[in-house]
């Protein structure tokens, strides 16, 4: 099997430490080392790839809320779309609430496992550690994509 090309964030460069600068140059299986104990559902490598891209074309046309604030806000307002959280978040207390509001009110959510990554993908040089997709019809079909791999996973119990 191939190795997966990392994301790097522009103006990185590789730490010399058993953990890079950022994080931004570690493969998606290397990245798995960092997950807290409550990223389930976890997405694939492949969906990770999807749910990444899928981000990069929504903030073209400006449809992400990112940052737990702002995500949390729109979703008591009952705003619909994919919710994609960093599986590498510390402290969790920032954002163990999300999923179980996005579980009271049915919306789909998966974890990534990095946050440089899902910032990146924002076209940010900051980390984030949750975004939420909302659906375009510029990008419907990768949007349609995402959710039913996104519903697909399995809950957590």
């Amino acid at each position: 099997m191939k190795r997966a090309q990392p994301v790097r964030v522009a103006g990185c460069t590789p730490g010399t430490a058993a953990f890079p600068c950022c994080g931004c140059c570690l493969s998606y299986r290397e990245q798995l080392d960092f997950l807290n104990p409550i990223a389930q559902p976890l997405a694939s490598r492949k969906l990770t790839r999807k749910l990444l891209k899928c981000i990069r074309k929504a903030t073209k046309q400006k449809q992400v809320r990112r940052g737990v604030k702002e995500v949390q806000k729109f979703i008591n307002k009952g705003e619909k779309g994919i919710t994609v959280l960093a599986g590498d978040t510390m402290p969790i207390d920032v954002y163990c609430h999300i999923p179980i509001m996005c579980e009271d009110r049915s919306l789909p959510y998966a974890y990534v496992p990095s946050k440089t990554d899902l910032g990146a993908a924002a076209g940010s040089k900051r980390p984030t550690c949750v975004i939420m997709i909302k659906p375009h019809e510029e990008y419907q079909e990768a949007y349609d994509e995402c959710l039913e791999e996104v519903l697909a996973l399995p809950l957590p119990l």
